[in-house]
């Protein structure tokens, strides 16, 4: 019995394993949503926008290790994704996006809600296709999939016009693609691995820098195992936190622009950086010239194009990093602790600080809340300063625990992300945690969260402004604070309150032990707004020597 193309997809996605869908519909994409309403296998989470949709799907892909799935319609509705696949492509985010088109026969003559999504989203997606064959669906959808799981993950996006969807078919699922021209390298080259394993034997100040690869590819344990067989101390990048767990004694924290001032000292004294899924990139090095000067580089990415592309590497191996890793390990002579370990000793006994008195401070919330949810609970956040304050004092314990937007520094993605968060794992306790500048540009979400009967936390940092540009704007524009002021933001607790979300405000120390044992023990979801000066800056903003305007493209 023949199908529509429309029905072929759905039927594809679920051949694939797909649980959970988040979309907006519209009219280009109507065949596939009537093919939905007839699906059982497949849950369809309506969102209030496409990018929190797209946003959505990257969440649940990081939490969950699987591919996350997203819908909009053509026009507005696929440009509306393009930040969310944008943010998923910079951060290594395996996702499928699937939107509508207008018929094939319109394409080109500017028609209603007409727009070259396949040509916009070229340079950040692995891969594109424009459907042209209805009976392409099932190997397109089969293709998508494996590109964008594969070697470093990344989105693939389809673009099927209407007249194609609504196109009737023999529905047969392949078994097996290949693709010439797509072979993902996933094991190293056998000399390279014995050049870095000798290299991490004579290496008398080694550090590790751990990579959101090291969290894609599953290699924590090996991570682990080769710290401790050598005792080599473990700095991540922003999106590595969690693949090394920052209570170990050997854990440096972050390293780079906002990093630990330990971390980035150890890499500045170390002469070896063994980088695993790392990338280099420029918030991570600073002036690259600067970075670990006295050190050989060993770089273990999946994607060949990183080794080199910022930082040149003495011992470039690409590969998998879990195999790589586990290679490497069978070469690695076990060490004792040395001078190099008691050194960075010495250096930990110098962590941030920020002063307590009574007003309240984000950095001892963070502190605060780590203390309670570490290791049971995952955080996602927006971007801004609270981003960084999380990323510095929450002592992340497990992987995928810590979801934020990384290369392209998404405003407003936490809020979805949380919700895609909470999809992937409904057991567990999920809080975002926000500035009221990010907030604001996604806090619609709150009601799919409502709707959808999620119990998510909140922890909204009201500094009236924001606050992450005014301390650029200190730094590289001599305080000329230009825009960055908020004149008006809503009473964000009746907001939620609207949104039958409860909620409390609080603006001084003494009040925080509640307000968080509230937070954590309310069923459903939970706003706490805490009210902080916007004087309150993120340090360290100057690395290896940089002067800001360097760490900022100036």
């Amino acid at each position: 019995m023949k199908i529509t193309a429309a029905e072929a997809l759905i039927r594809s996605l679920e051949m694939e394993g797909v649980e959970v869908v988040f979309g907006y519909p519209g009219g280009a994409i109507l065949p596939v949503y009537d093919s939905l309403f007839h699906t059982k296998k497949l849950k369809h989470i309506l969102t209030r926008s496409e990018q929190a949709a797209a946003h959505a799907a990257s969440g649940y892909a990081r939490v969950s290790g699987k591919v996350g799935v997203c819908m909009a319609t053509s026009g507005p509705g696929a440009t509306n994704l393009v930040t969310g696949i944008a943010t998923a492509y910079m951060d290594s985010v395996p996702v499928v996006a699937i939107t509508g088109q207008v018929a094939t026969s319109l394409i080109g003559r500017d028609v209603f809600q007409e727009v070259d999504i396949t040509g916009a989203t070229a340079p950040f997606t692995k891969h594109n296709y424009l459907v042209k064959r209805a009976e392409d669906i099932p190997r397109i959808v089969k293709e998508a999939f494996y590109i964008a799981s594969t070697g470093r993950p990344g989105p693939v996006l389809i673009d099927l016009p209407k007249d194609v969807a609504e196109t009737k078919i023999e529905f047969k699922y392949p078994e097996q693609i290949t693709l010439r021209g797509y072979k993902p390298k996933i094991d190293g080259h056998p000399l390279q691995i014995s050049r870095a394993a000798d290299a991490i034997n004579k290496a008398l100040r080694p550090v590790i820098c751990a990579g959101g690869g090291v969290n894609s590819a599953g290699a924590e344990e090996e991570l682990m195992e080769l710290a401790e067989k050598a005792h080599i101390p473990v700095a991540t990048t922003l999106m590595g936190i969690g693949a090394f767990p920052g209570d170990h004694p050997l854990s440096l924290g972050m390293m780079g622009m906002h990093g630990t001032p330990y971390a980035n000292r150890a890499v500045t004294e170390s002469d070896l950086v063994i980088a695993t899924g790392a990338r280099f990139g420029d918030r991570l090095t600073g002036r690259v010239a600067g970075f670990a000067p006295r050190a050989k580089i060993i770089h273990i990415d999946i994607d060949p194009a990183e080794i080199g592309k910022n930082v040149k590497a003495d011992i470039p191996i690409v590969g998998d990093v879990k195999r790589v890793l586990a290679e490497i390990l069978k070469e690695v002579q076990p060490k004792q602790p040395t001078e190099w370990n008691h050194r960075i000793a010495e250096l930990k006994k110098k962590p941030f600080s920020y002063s307590k008195t009574n007003k309240l401070c984000p950095q001892e919330i963070i502190e605060e809340l780590s203390r309670r949810t570490a290791g049971n609970a995952i955080i996602t956040t927006e971007v801004g300063s609270h981003q960084m304050w999380v990323a510095q004092y929450y002592k992340f314990t497990k992987p995928r625990t810590f979801i934020s937007s990384g290369g392209l520094g998404t405003m407003g993605y936490g809020l979805p992300a949380a919700i895609g968060a909470k999809f992937a794992k409904p057991d567990q306790t999920v809080i975002n945690i926000c500035g009221d500048g990010s907030f604001q540009m996604n806090l619609a979400e709150m009601a799919t969260a409502v709707e959808n009967g999620l119990s998510l936390k909140m922890i909204l940092f009201n500094n009236q402004g924001l606050g992450l540009v005014r301390q650029l704007q200190e730094f590289y524009c001599k305080k000329r604070y230009s825009q960055v002021n908020f004149s008006f933001v809503p009473d964000f607790v009746k907001l939620a309150e609207s949104y039958r979300i409860a909620g409390m405000r609080i603006g001084n120390r003494d009040e925080l032990p509640g307000a968080l044992d509230r937070l954590i023990s309310e069923k459903g979801c939970f706003l706490l707004e805490c009210m902080v000066d916007i004087n309150e800056n993120v340090y360290p903003m100057v690395l290896n020597g940089s002067p800001i305007n360097e760490m900022i493209g100036g």
